[in-house]
């Protein structure tokens, strides 16, 4: 019988507890004795080769909980993009990636990957009918995200599974905003899922790291590029993450709950224009979400009637969310994706992808639902007030 995911949470990875301590204990050593066992380099022990004891327990937990074959854990979720997108492209390849993609993906495609000589061309993640007119005989692989930072729109992820298996082109998916308890990414069909782990899989604020996810062959390929690049996490900081990802159950019940709740009151009020949330009815994404999503997160976006001033105030009045960068936190945190997550993109930039200057986006913790509701109340009727 195979476990359920809070029970792989808590156990995968972890037996035979080491020397029968119930906590993985922190092997904090740069080294480990030749034993003669390693056939490459990448099986040398060796901490920057990713394979001291603390990775390969957390990297087997995260990989059970996704239903993938082999894991690989990083030092931040760009580490974990870069290493997927370089393990499959080449110079002179050409790769599509999704219109509306964080900032910080955004950059490297638009700068970096040109440098090696990969072309992107940007698509419509919705638009199914848009992407053979995109395929050239040099496309390679397919980048998108499962639900959109910031705008929170879904991409038809079914047909961009289907259109990879029918062009011989990698599927990759960012599911950091789901989550593999909320999208089943590799079920559905993608090969590679990556993950910025500093937000919902560690769920604590207080590290960086990232995780790619897949078959052995993927993994492996990933692997190798990042022992080049260096993007290896500390043991310390596989520690704290391993103990961080064991509650991701029970928070992200929360998480879900929080941010339908507040969605569908911000929708409701006066001062609020529009919601940008999956799990909202009048959302247009909202049917695809409902059949591939078991929840929508915690995750948000909305803009005002009083556009960047008012979206200014009411973070100003607000006194549970924290005015922070980042996201997927047992916190609440608020921003201005203008201001932090886009703030690499030039202003035409952002208004071609509809991330305007009053653009606001939460992150909405495990608070009382009450307490966040009352909270947003009172700041939205402030401005009515003015």
């Amino acid at each position: 019988m195979m476990p359920h995911s809070n029970t792989l949470l808590i156990h995968a990875g972890e037996d035979p507890r080491v020397d029968g301590a119930v906590s993985m204990p922190i092997f904090q050593s740069a080294m480990y004795l030749d034993d003669g066992a390693a056939l490459t380099h990448d099986d040398i022990r060796y901490i920057r080769l990713n394979n001291t004891p603390n990775h390969r327990a957390l990297a087997a937990k995260l990989a059970a909980v996704s239903g993938a074959e082999a894991a690989l854990v990083t030092a931040s979720g760009m580490a974990a993009i870069s290493a997927a997108l370089f393990s499959c492209l080449r110079a002179g390849d050409e790769v599509l990636v999704q219109a509306d993609t964080y900032g910080g993906t955004h950059g490297l495609v638009s700068t970096e990957l040109p440098q090696f000589g990969i072309d992107v061309t940007r698509v419509d993640g919705r638009e199914a009918r848009s992407w053979e007119a995109a395929l050239t005989p040099r496309t390679r692989a397919f980048y998108v995200e499962s639900l959109s930072n910031p705008l929170m729109q879904v991409a038809d992820l079914e047909s961009v599974v289907a259109f990879c298996q029918a062009h011989e082109l990698v599927s990759i998916v960012d599911n950091t905003f789901l989550t593999p308890l909320n999208f089943r990414a590799l079920a559905l069909g993608f090969e590679i899922e990556v993950h910025s782990a500093t937000k919902y899989l560690n769920g604590h604020s207080d590290l960086v790291a990232g995780v790619v996810l897949g078959s052995e062959a993927r993994v492996k390929a990933a692997t190798s590029i990042l022992n080049h690049l260096g993007g290896a996490l500390d043991p310390h900081a596989c520690f704290l993450f391993q103990r961080g990802v064991k509650t991701l159950g029970v928070r992200m019940r929360a998480h879900n709950e929080n941010g339908l709740r507040v969605a569908q009151f911000l929708a409701d009020h006066p001062a609020v224009a529009r919601v940008n949330y999956p799990g909202l009815p009048q959302h247009p994404d909202f049917e695809r979400a409902s059949r591939l999503f078991s929840g929508f997160s915690g995750m948000l976006s909305f803009e005002l009637a009083g556009g960047v001033d008012a979206s200014c105030a009411l973070i100003e009045r607000l006194q549970l969310p924290l005015h922070a960068p980042s996201l997927g936190g047992v916190e609440s945190l608020i921003t201005r994706p203008a201001t932090t997550s886009h703030s690499e993109l030039s202003p035409p930039e952002r208004l071609a992808l509809g991330v305007t200057d009053g653009l606001v986006r939460v992150s909405l913790g495990i608070e009382d639902a009450d307490d966040l509701v009352d909270d947003f109340a009172q700041a939205l009727d402030s401005l009515l007030e003015r």
